[in-house]
């Protein structure tokens, strides 16, 4: 039987990975790792099909290193001795390890030496967070980096890629995918290349041809991702439309419009989206006017994730009505992005010599630490003391409102506190 085509499409160089450029793009950590020959073991993780598989194929492929891949839960010991072993013999193995958050004990202690002596370069992948899911042992000999999401371009890039290539592709082929059809595959898997390729491939196989041309319409892809395309332009912004609309209605409190555009979502079956987009929602635009309901969001998400569809909706409904009907409040993102406009812009200064870090050998010959106050020496544990640098230090950030109870009380005690930080 045939390697499927996402399989098959698997880059063979950094500079044919798709997205990921802010680890393999020029200049970028990877790319630098295999321009100096400088491999370090490595963690990737994120969700299903967005390539880390395709990076350490392509780091195996531009160093020319073997490439070995095994599973932390269904290899066993003696798969990765004989790795061990090829090690030992050929100088360097690449060893990709799927499911790396699943490795027993018996295997890591097997594997740790073999890190250590740079034998062997792992390359664990995970959809799982490493810094919860993968044991410390492993976490300290690695670097952990984060695989996101491929954005629709790149993903309508790899797929350009599979109806060209004639040796590993579809490129034999003479098949025609049209513009919403392709939109469709781009933005309908959430990011994940691989889907979108099965769907494909899949379309390709089961579709008669018509005077020599396979054509791939839109509902043919509708079908063979079972994803329904319930408004497109040639443009494919309308996905991003309704996640905006989506956004936009729950901010504006109109519950039964964001109820509309979550189950359009639902209906898509775009759970990724659907969590990522409703927990910066519960931060951005309820945030401090009603604190509870955002650990509630969350809560939902989780919920949600681990429910799947289509139980998932209920826990998500829940969710957007309750933002809707919340008080709002933004005050938070404005603060955080005024202070990082001031940082890009230069406006800060040095930090005062009594906050500077004390807990070294002539630390006090150099001023550090001298005079700070320690708050919880004072009554109330506050003692009026300057902490933004000289140049700074009357700016103001934060801008309460007092759209909830909660924020409402935040802002009484940030002005009495202002007051007296700046009284005379």
């Amino acid at each position: 039987m045939p390697q499927p085509l996402a399989y098959r499409m698997r880059p063979q160089r950094l500079e044919d990975v798709v997205g990921q450029q802010h680890l393999v793009g020029p200049g970028k950590i990877i790319s630098r790792m295999v321009k100096a020959k400088m491999l370090s073991s490595m963690i990737l993780y994120g969700p299903p099909g967005t390539g880390k598989t395709s990076i350490a194929s392509a780091i195996a492929g531009s160093t020319k290193y073997a490439f070995r891949k095994l599973n932390a839960a269904t290899d066993t010991k003696k798969d990765l001795q004989i790795v061990a072993e090829e090690a030992k013999m050929s100088g360097t193995v690449i060893l990709l390890l799927d499911e790396i958050h699943r490795l027993d004990k018996v295997k890591q202690d097997f594997l740790l030496p073999h890190l250590e002596n740079g034998r062997i370069v792992l390359i664990g992948a995970t959809t799982e967070n490493p810094y919860i899911s993968v044991t410390p042992a492993i976490r300290s000999r690695t670097q952990i980096f984060e695989v996101k999401p491929l954005m629709p371009d790149d993903i309508r890039t790899a797929i350009d890629r599979a109806l060209a290539d004639k040796e590993n592709g579809l490129g034999n082929q003479q098949i025609e995918l049209g513009p919403t059809a392709k939109n469709l595959l781009a933005t309908a898997t959430n990011g994940d290349l691989r889907s979108a390729l099965n769907g494909l491939e899949l379309a390709a196989k089961s579709t008669d041809a018509t005077d020599g041309t396979i054509h791939l319409t839109l509902p043919i892809i509708e079908e063979c991702l079972q994803k329904k395309a319930f408004s497109h332009d040639k443009d494919g912004d309308a996905h991003y439309d309704v996640i905006s609309a989506f956004q936009k209605s729950i901010r504006g409190s109109d519950t039964d419009a964001a109820l509309h555009y979550l189950a359009r979502l639902v209906t898509a079956g775009d759970l990724p989206t659907i969590a990522r987009r409703l927990t910066v929602i519960a931060y951005e635009d309820i945030g401090l006017a009603n604190p509870p309901a955002a650990a509630r969001v969350v809560e939902a998400v989780t919920a949600a994730q681990r429910l799947g569809f289509p139980e998932a909706r209920i826990p998500l409904a829940d969710a957007v009505i309750e933002l809707c009907l919340s008080p709002k409040s933004n005050s938070g993102i404005m603060a955080i992005d005024a202070a990082m406009a001031d940082i890009k812009s230069g406006n800060y200064g040095d930090v005062p010599a009594n906050l500077k870090d004390a807990h070294y050998k002539g630390a006090a010959d150099l001023g550090h630490g001298i005079d700070y106050k320690y708050p919880h020496s004072f009554k109330n544990d506050w003692v009026k003391q300057q902490y933004l640098p000289d140049k700074i230090k009357n700016v103001q950030y934060y801008e309460p409102k007092t759209n909830g109870k909660f924020e409402t009380a935040l802002a009484q005690q940030y002005d009495r506190l202002r007051a007296a930080q700046h009284a005379k």
